[in-house]
């Protein structure tokens, strides 16, 4: 497994922390770790690319980068 942080933006509330976990939830393998306003953090097979999860929170509505 490998831990990847995402930077979130336009994430304003609970909702929208809510609607970004339920997103990532759905990757097939991923074990969603904390999400808050701005961020999340997720623990990965090596099997899923980091594009994958990048991918999941844009068609949520929020554009979102890997952190260093």
């Amino acid at each position: 497994m490998r831990e990847t942080k995402l930077r979130i933006e336009n994430m304003h509330c609970d909702a929208c922390v809510r609607r970004v976990r339920q997103a990532l939830e759905k990757v097939e393998g991923v074990q969603v770790g904390d999400v808050r306003v701005g961020a999340a953090r997720v623990e990965a097979p090596e099997t899923v690319p980091e594009s994958a999860l990048v991918s999941a929170v844009e068609k949520a509505g929020y554009p979102a980068t890997l952190e260093p």
